[in-house]
């Protein structure tokens, strides 16, 4: 009683005291109290108490619900009957409301259902309980409705603690009981004020999908009452879900099934066809025009490969969609948008006409079938091109709202490439171009606002330039000549630039390419020095430009060099970002790809020295200055050589470049090793020089690795790490480096090691753990003869075995990567040399590797890294054989059998032993993503695994080898 007292108190400070500080403190209260066993029968007691008010009844209803979903375990098995007995009596308590309270009472019971098996419930399960309480209580009925609502969704309602085997049993008791929990539903339709409620709960016994055949549901009344209250004046939400839970029924499993509920198609298609003219029915409501709407895009998805063979039935779908599409509302028209997606993968995929035979067979069935849909996409092409026409209000449009309006035009375009998939692109470009046409002559007729059906026009054509053919001749030349006319208006601006990017594969090809490049080159020009929006697009279009038509663009650097310094020098009047401008860095370095190597050393050293010329400025101002500067100040240059060290490919151009710039470069190293951004930055322009230059790059390699070395001790930088990794990659299997390398990467991991002790240090260091094991595996890749001999090899293994249930994401996934590169280093070309090294170390911590790899599996770590560590697990398995097995039985065995019964432990054990046997890995997974659902069901459960496996006490005294 003083408990039950409390929680009233709690509850009323939680939703009426006026201090924060005190109704945040009742509100853990309450979920602390929520956890404890007494919550069980305090929660009860108030829900039967008359007095209690409609907060304590939300409340408790919903601890209840909450108990018996997660922590149904922690009652003795007695208990089933007395907690049946009260959730029953408060069923028919609370059968007329507060609604909230029934459906949390209703979703508790069902809960219970998925946890005690039928033959607990009386002979014929939950359902025939359920029939028998409605028939002897017949003035409880609105109640008992609502459970037998919410019973087939908690089927899938995977926050009920139920074991999967329990899960799939309870599925199958239902599926069984189906024509019954019918039978009663059709009883209750006799009570007109129930309709649809009853309506509601059979939509939800259609979602499990099984159970009935489609030629009785055909006939059946709750199908027959459905489908006459589509016709009613008002539409019924509850019909409207049955018909949509009915065409998905009719969809579920294979062709065959389709056929066998041919009859309840045949019933449910035409029903809904008859709703076509009230999609532009202007006095119907909205929200019914929704559902219709939805019922259409229901059809289209569920029955398109039907849809696809291109019947005269099917077309009258498609046309009914096509009406969807045009409906001036955006979020119902977009309804039909999977459909034509969807369509579309048919039609063109060549795997959808196989059964046709022969490949002209193939062929000619795949042109048979778009022939048959070439205007109903040539109809879409039209119907939705205005959807990305800007508001006129646009400027003053929400931040919200203007995300939205690019979603819109996203969405849009989507639906463009999809015609043009099955159109081509040459002639959907001629159904846009009509369009642009159009409203470039709106723009010169002096119309307000006259600029945004050419923006509109320019977007779609732009949307499917990947499947217009860089020979088409006869539009696109066209419209290149239009873009230098248009108004330059800061977003059609923006768009003509992103449309000359787009094409600029046609531009390289097109015969006269080069006289329009100019003109074209003037406008991004002008974009750059309009806004930054449309500077940032100019910048874009430059850089593919320069990549598809550098050929015709390398005697032509002086002008590209002109524009280049003025973005990359912040002088004059462009707008162009810092990151924008890293496109022009990497358009001019692909232009000079192209060039001699004479002539690209001599470009190279143009293109850097508007970006050198400030960092040597600011190293020749001293230390003490150098120090005082800000990241930025040296990151947006250093960021540019990496883009040249990247994008210009020419190594010893490049490798001279580097042997020039190092003195810089290395002392910035020397001043700012203290700032990680400046540090990553030069990081990446150095990996970059490597990855390009590789053997070129000489004594420079040298000096840049005795550098970082020296760094790391003090600094602590994970970039030094991973700039290693690079040059390992680059390096590592060249014999002529060896001795400088084994030295780097002993000294690295040693320091490493030294640093993460234990998961704190992991936790506060998870860069420093994700870049150590990355440059780990790239040793076993590339430079295993210096890596696995050496002394650093076990004291890896044994930091790895201290990490692995890291919660960072990166780090532990690396670790995990760096183990199961262990396991499989057989699988590489001279990896078979390596396993007397690799047994001796991991043998003896076998055992322990294999218990902290099923605890991080059972909850250690969280369920989304589940593939990862069950990849490692497996990969162990397959090198040791029957020992992994023995190891695993040794930690499978710590776990109580309250928490992993007997069959699920030999399950899981037999995946394994599978693995052992060399079965495939991916036919095991699910028994392993099982044991961890077990392990993971509730938080009591996880903590006793937890508890035993103990996996952070494994790794504190490391094993010798």
């Amino acid at each position: 009683m003083e408990l039950q007292n409390t929680v009233k108190e709690a509850l009323n400070a939680l939703y009426h005291h006026p201090d924060d500080t005190v109704r945040m403190q009742a509100d853990r209260w309450l979920q602390d109290f929520q956890r404890t066993l007494d919550a069980w029968q305090v929660a009860d007691n108030l829900l039967h108490d008359a007095s209690s008010n409609l907060e304590t009844l939300i409340f408790c209803s919903q601890t209840l619900r909450t108990k018996v979903q997660r922590d149904f375990e922690e009652l003795p098995s007695e208990a089933f009957g007395p907690l049946c007995v009260s959730l029953n009596t408060l069923l028919k308590k609370f059968h007329r409301g507060p609604p909230k309270v029934r459906t949390q009472i209703s979703i508790a019971v069902a809960a219970l259902a998925v946890y005690v098996p039928a033959e607990d419930w009386g002979d014929g399960g939950i359902v025939n309980w359920l029939r028998d309480e409605m028939n002897s209580h017949p003035e409880y009925i609105p109640g008992f409705l609502e459970l037998l609502t919410v019973l087939p969704e908690e089927v899938y309602n995977y926050k009920i603690a139920a074991r999967p085997e329990r899960r799939r049993q309870f599925e199958k008791e239902l599926i069984s009981q189906m024509e019954v929990a019918l039978s009663v539903l059709t009883a209750c339709l006799s009570i007109n004020e129930l309709k649809e409620q009853v309506l509601e709960a059979f939509a939800s016994w259609l979602r499990l999908k099984h159970g009935i055949h489609g030629s009785v549901l055909a006939s059946h009344p709750l199908v027959l009452t459905a489908l006459s209250s589509l016709n009613s004046e008002f539409l019924s939400e509850a019909a409207v879900n049955v018909i949509s839970e009915l065409i998905h029924y009719t969809a579920a499993g294979s062709a065959s099934d389709v056929a066998l509920h041919m009859p309840l198609i045949q019933i449910v298609v035409p029903q809904v066809m008859s709703l076509k003219a009230h999609l532009k029915d202007s006095s119907k409501d909205e929200e019914d025009v929704k559902a219709i709407a939805r019922l259409f895009a229901d059809m289209g998805d569920s029955y398109v490969e039907l849809i696809a063979t291109g019947s005269d039935e099917s077309m009258l779908i498609v046309n009914a969609l096509l009406e969807v599409a045009s409906h001036p509302e955006y979020y119902i028209a977009s309804m039909s948008f999977n459909f034509w997606h969807s369509l579309q993968v048919i039609l063109t995929k060549r795997d959808s006409h196989l059964p046709f035979g022969d490949e002209a067979s193939i062929e000619a069935e795949r042109k048979r079938r778009q022939d048959a849909f070439i205007h109903s996409y040539e109809s879409l092409v039209s119907l939705v091109g205005f959807r990305v026409q800007y508001p006129q209000d646009y400027l003053n449009l929400s931040h919200e709202d203007r995300k939205e309006f690019k979603q819109t035009r996203y969405a849009v375009a989507d639906v463009l490439i999809d015609a043009a998939s099955v159109l081509g692109g040459d002639a959907t470009l001629q159904i846009l171009y009509k369009k642009l046409v159009e409203a470039v002559s709106s723009c010169g007729n002096g119309e307000k606002n006259e600029w945004r059906p050419a923006e509109a026009a320019l977007f779609c054509i732009r949307a499917i330039s990947n499947y217009v053919s860089i020979v088409e001749a006869e539009v696109m030349p066209q419209v290149m000549s239009l873009l230098p006319k248009l108004p330059q208006q800061p977003q059609l601006l923006q768009t003509v630039c992103l449309t000359i990017g787009a094409y600029s594969k046609w531009l390289d090809s097109a015969s006269n390419g080069l006289s329009v490049l100019a003109s074209l080159i003037d406008i991004l020009m002008s974009g750059m020095g309009t806004s930054e929006d449309s500077a940032a697009a100019a910048a874009l279009a430059f850089k593919h430009i320069c990549d598809d038509c550098r050929r015709k663009l390398c005697g032509y650097l002086d002008g590209l060099f002109h524009i280049y310094h003025r973005a990359v020098s912040g002088e004059g009047s462009f707008k162009v970002s810092a990151e924008d401008s890293l496109h022009l860095v990497e358009a001019l370095s692909m232009v000079i790809t192209e060039l001699p190597p004479e002539n690209a050393k001599r470009a190279l050293e143009a293109l850097c020295l508007p970006v050198v010329t400030p960092l040597q400025e600011a190293v020749s101002q001293g230390p003490e200055i150098l120090n005082k500067k800000t990241a930025r100040e040296l990151t947006v240059h250093i960021d540019r050589f990496a883009y040249i060290f990247r994008y210009v490919k020419h190594p010893e151009a490049v490798a001279d470049a580097i042997q020039r710039l190092w003195p810089i470069f290395k002392a910035i190293f020397d001043l700012r090793a203290w700032d990680i951004r400046t540090m990553e930055s030069l990081c990446r322009a150095c990996k970059y020089a490597v990855r390009t230059s590789g053997r070129f790059m000489g004594m420079t390699i040298g000096a840049m690795l005795e550098e970082i070395q020296g760094l790391y001790k003090q600094y602590h930088q994970p970039c030094f790490l991973y700039l290693s990794s690079e040059v390992i990659k680059i390096f590592g299997s060249d014999s002529s480096c060896a001795t400088y390398l084994k030295n780097l990467i002993e000294s690295l991991f040693l320091h490493t090691t030294s640093l993460l002790t234990n998961i704190q240090e992991f936790t506060t260091r998870p860069d420093i753990a994700d870049d150590c094991f990355l440059l780990a595996s790239r040793c076993i890749r590339y430079c295993p003869q210096l890596f696995m001999p050496s002394e650093v090899f076990p004291s890896l293994v044994d930091c790895s075995m201290i990490g692995i249930t890291v919660q960072h994401r990166e780090a532990s996934n690396s670790i995990l990567t760096f183990l199961s590169d262990i396991f499989d280093i057989t699988n590489s070309s001279k990896g078979e040399q390596y396993i007397p090294i690799r047994n001796s170390v991991v043998i003896p911590r076998g055992a322990s590797i294999t218990r902290i790899l099923i605890a991080s599996l059972t909850g250690a770590l969280p369920s989304s890294r589940l593939e990862m560590v069950t990849y490692t697990l497996l990969s162990l398995t397959r090198a040791y054989g029957a020992l992994a097995v023995v190891w695993a039985k040794e930690s499978v065995s710590l776990i109580p059998l309250t928490a992993v019964t007997e069959v699920e432990r030999s399950r899981f054990l037999k995946a394994l032993s599978d693995a052992a046997s060399g079965f495939d890995i991916n036919s095991l997974t699910l028994p392993i993503e099982e044991m961890s659902e077990v392990c993971r069901r509730n938080r009591t459960v996880q903590e006793i695994v937890q508890g035993a496996l103990r996996p952070l006490e494994l790794n504190l005294s490391p094993v010798s080898s």
